[in-house]
């Protein structure tokens, strides 16, 4: 789909969906930044919270990465996909109406992608659009059983990151001078 877009043969609209606890696409900067946090390995441009950004320790829904692909880093930033940062709650709520309706326990990474094909639906039925839907359902939640007991519980809570918090992880960015500027 991607290099239909890229060639011009079609125009899908690809929507990248990530935790708005590590919103990395949504709220990070494109620089060079290490791929883990121990900060040993080579240096890639990505979309990054900064290898120093540790995510809030009521985050459960899987996808707790500070930075994003280097590949699908490039393609957002020259504009062939979008991205949405949703709440855990949130995607929770669509990952047990996904479970109740399609008798699949999905993961927490899955159940981002199942809650922005949720949206994208509803908008469609709201305009009365008709559209395809295509979204990567992938692994099953049996691994996370405590982040669904926590949701179903009332026990799960939501955290934003503040700008001063995403600052605290940008200011781990490497001092080099491709990052001079961002």
């Amino acid at each position: 789909f991607v290099a239909d877009k890229i060639r011009g043969v079609k125009n899908p609209r690809i929507v990248a969906v990530e935790p708005a606890s590590c919103p990395s696409l949504t709220r990070g900067k494109y620089a060079y930044d290490f791929c883990d946090t121990g900060r040993v390995t080579p240096l890639a441009r990505m979309y990054t919270l900064g290898s120093g950004f540790i995510p809030a320790p009521n985050h459960a829904g899987g996808l707790r990465y500070h930075g994003m692909s280097p590949i699908l880093s490039k393609l957002y930033h020259d504009g062939y996909m979008e991205a949405v940062a949703y709440e855990q709650s949130k995607v929770f709520e669509a990952a047990v109406f996904f479970a109740k309706h399609e008798t699949i326990l999905p993961a927490p990474e899955s159940s981002h992608a199942i809650k922005g094909a949720i949206d994208e639906a509803l908008r469609c039925k709201e305009t009365g659009e008709t559209k395809t839907i295509l979204f990567g359902l992938t692994g099953t939640g049996f691994f996370d059983m405590t982040a669904y007991e926590n949701y179903l519980s009332g026990k799960m809570t939501d955290y934003v990151p503040t700008d001063a918090d995403l600052q605290k992880g940008f200011d781990s960015l490497p001092d080099i001078p491709q990052n001079k500027g961002i």
